[in-house]
């Protein structure tokens, strides 16, 4: 017996060296990896590879630990480090021009379009840009049209017909589960609840989605017909009648320059630099090339900074991370800027469907504190909507993109009630109250009439300081927010026209505008939040390992796309804690 403790324990212990084993070979590679400071050496006559499928944020994010130097890092894979090395690479002789190959991108509607603009603008330095894809989508069409020559694989495929939005319903599986979601809402545009409320859509939803698609298509389609040099009637034709869906027709359709497989493409790129057929092309990728563009613009830092500080994610109070916005990191990050003397003004990128009415409550008073010392610019990115206008209103200025999804001025609330449910299982519930109040909301019992008149005059109270918030900020009447509000969404084209933002430009136009107000000329700029980072932090986040998968991809391969996004609403809403200030979810545009 004691023969086979030992062997056991023996094994045990080998089994627990190993564990630890693996775990220091881990910590020790990403150390190495962390503190590499090698910057990619670019060749003469070299090619930028435009690979976006790792952007996805505006902000990859600045970690510190005052425990592990290692697990210090700023990551360089956010949209703004690819606008930066966009920018360096116009005036970097080594850069001949920039290729998108079998681009697929994460980035939304108005990051899309900022990166166009950057890309336009890569070409008045003479420099070349050319696209090739087995297949373009219709998201990813709108980016690599830019391109001076575009070519498509010859059993290719290219989705061009306009956009769409899909909204899904969940009252009859309500009713059929018997998990009820009480909803009390104010705005009778505020459709981020109608689908527990309804089966179908109603004509204020549908009439703002409509108003909505068709001020971003127009955006978009004016954009291509701009670059293809076509009539903008020749674009809508080209998506009504599906004209452009086979490579041939595509071509036909000048939508495509060339049809032809890589190597034929790759030989043109050759032919553009010069090179034999048998000479290598000498690449650099995006996210290589940015340290190597922030190298050659180190000499151009000054003391004068504008601060940057990203709020983008949901608002969800509290601490905040990289993906969510909480009022403690944007808290801190204004403080941060407020008591630097080298920065001059501050600049608030929105990318928010918003959320938490209280936490955009208490960002929207620490901004109006930020602009009694410094000048306050708000940046808008895919979504300043609901609480990410909240916490834009005051600003000093407001740029939006003309694709960006704002307003939606309104409040609701979500009450998840599993009464029915409990019943159909068995489950019956009573109380005993010293008071008729008591007992508050349960979830076991059906929502009574005082306490929803209650909990819709807490809405109601929501609603009209956020107005008031609104009104003060843009400088108009409540009456005149009211009737912009109600929950209803505005592109970014729409809402310049209205006043809830003053200028179409993006986040360089914002910054630019932030240093002219903080009387300055010769500037850097400074990222927040910076997060702090502990070891449970780096194990927890499945991209601190890249070879673990993330919970969510997991549930994504196992139930598959379209499943967990019914399973993902449930949650979000199910979550849901205060009066909620948020986005509609079902806005995904096509």
């Amino acid at each position: 017996m004691r023969f086979l403790k030992n062997v056991l324990a023996t094994i045990v212990g080998l089994f627990l060296f190993c564990l630890l084993f693996f775990f220091v070979i881990v910590i020790i590679g990403v150390a190495a990896g962390s503190s590499n400071t090698d910057v990619v050496t670019v060749e003469e006559n070299s090619v930028i590879e435009l690979d976006l499928s790792k952007v996805g944020s505006d902000y990859a994010g600045t970690f510190h630990s005052d425990e592990f130097a290692f697990l210090n890092s700023e990551p360089k894979e956010g949209l703004t480090d690819v606008l930066n090395a966009i920018d360096a690479a116009q005036s970097d002789d080594k850069i001949k021009g920039i290729t998108i190959t079998n681009n697929t991108t994460l980035l939304g509607m108005a990051q899309n379009k900022a990166l166009r603009d950057k890309l336009k603008e890569f070409k008045k330095s003479g420099k070349f840009i050319v696209s090739y894809s087995d297949t373009y989508s219709q998201t990813d069409y709108y980016l690599n049209s830019v391109a001076d020559t575009l070519y498509l694989n010859p059993v290719g495929e290219l989705d061009f017909k306009g956009l769409s939005s899909e909204v899904m319903f969940y009252k009859d599986l309500q009713e059929k589960t018997g998990i009820k979601m009480e909803v009390i809402r104010h705005g009778k545009f505020k459709a981020a609840v109608e689908p527990f409320l309804s089966n179908e859509m109603s004509p204020a939803n549908r009439e703002q989605i409509s108003t909505l698609l068709g001020s971003i298509w127009s955006t978009v389609s004016t954009d291509i017909a701009e670059s293809r040099n076509l009539p903008l009637d020749s674009i809508n034709s080209i998506a009504t009648r599906l004209g452009a869906r086979t490579p041939s027709m595509a071509k036909a359709s000048k939508l495509i320059d060339k049809i032809g497989y890589i190597d034929q493409y790759e030989d043109g790129i050759r032919h553009a630099l010069n090179l034999n057929k048998d000479e290598e092309i000498n690449t650099v990728s995006i996210l290589d090339y940015i340290p190597t563009g922030e190298l050659n613009d180190i000499m151009a830092l000054t003391e004068d900074k504008i601060a940057v500080i990203y709020a983008q994610g949901e608002i969800k109070g509290g601490k905040g991370t990289l993906t969510s916005i909480g009022e403690i990191a944007i808290r801190d990050a204004l403080k941060a800027a407020i008591e630097d003397e080298n920065v001059k003004s501050i600049v608030l990128r929105v990318n928010s469907p918003g959320g938490s009415a209280l936490a955009s409550e208490l960002m929207w008073r620490d901004i109006e504190l930020a602009k009694k010392e410094k000048p306050v610019v708000v940046s808008m990115g895919n979504y300043a909507a609901s609480g990410g206008y909240y916490i834009s209103c005051n600003a000093d200025r407001i740029f939006t993109e003309p694709t960006t999804i704002t307003g939606s001025i309104g409040v609701f609330g979500v009450l998840p009630n599993f009464t029915q449910l409990s019943e159909n299982v068995g489950i019956h519930t009573e109380q005993v109250n010293t008071h008729e109040n008591a007992a508050g909301y349960s979830v076991f019992t059906p929502l009574k009439e005082n306490t929803r008149a209650i909990i819709q005059e807490g809405v109601e109270s929501v609603y009209d300081t956020f107005i008031t918030r609104v009104a003060e900020g843009r400088k108009m009447t409540k009456e005149q927010v009211d009737a912009l509000g109600q929950g209803r969404v505005w592109s970014g084209t729409d809402a310049v026209k209205n006043g809830l933002a003053d200028e179409i430009g993006g986040l360089d136009d914002a910054i630019a505008y932030a240093a002219k107000l903080g009387e300055t000329e010769e500037y850097s700029t400074e990222n927040f939040p910076k997060f702090e980072r502990n070891l449970e932090d780096f194990f927890s986040d499945a991209s601190g390992l890249p070879f673990l998968q993330s919970k969510e991809d997991f549930i994504k391969e196992e139930v598959g796309e379209e499943n967990y996004r019914v399973i993902e609403r449930f949650r979000r809403v199910s979550q849901l804690k205060g009066t909620q200030v948020i986005l509609p979810y079902e806005i995904t545009i096509r």
